[in-house]
């Protein structure tokens, strides 16, 4: 059974830094595509940044890009992601998830597993 544990969300005001933790089990992790998406209050679930298996590539969504940084430890089945500058507009449940495809545009269609999510609130 696949699992996907994130961790490492909080509450922080604007210009702080989180880093999220995800913690994979019951796949070979280094055959994924890994990525985070999220999803604010009355909004679509949106694609923050994904990760090639191998680290190669990464796709980051416009509106966080230069701010956060994600990178993968195929050894300790984790993928993290490095929240610097935090806005307001950041505020949102933050899910990792999953899949067997890479594109260049992390679409969410790609990804078959899912964590339950991790809430990140930065106050202004």
């Amino acid at each position: 059974q696949v699992q996907l544990a994130e961790s490492g969300g909080g509450s922080v005001q604007s210009g702080g830094s989180l880093t999220l933790s995800c913690a994979a089990s019951g796949l070979t992790f280094d055959d994924y595509t890994m990525g985070w998406f999220r999803q604010a209050p009355g909004k679509e679930r949106e694609a923050v940044a994904c990760i090639k298996w191998n680290g190669g590539a990464t796709y980051y969504a416009d509106s966080v890009k230069g701010r956060f940084t994600i990178s993968r430890d195929n050894a300790k089945n984790t993928l993290y992601l490095q929240m610097n500058s935090l806005k307001p507009e950041d505020t949102a449940i933050n899910y990792c998830a999953a899949g067997r495809a890479w594109s260049n545009y992390c679409f969410l269609g790609d990804f078959a597993y899912w964590g339950q999510g991790t809430q990140v609130t930065v106050s202004s």
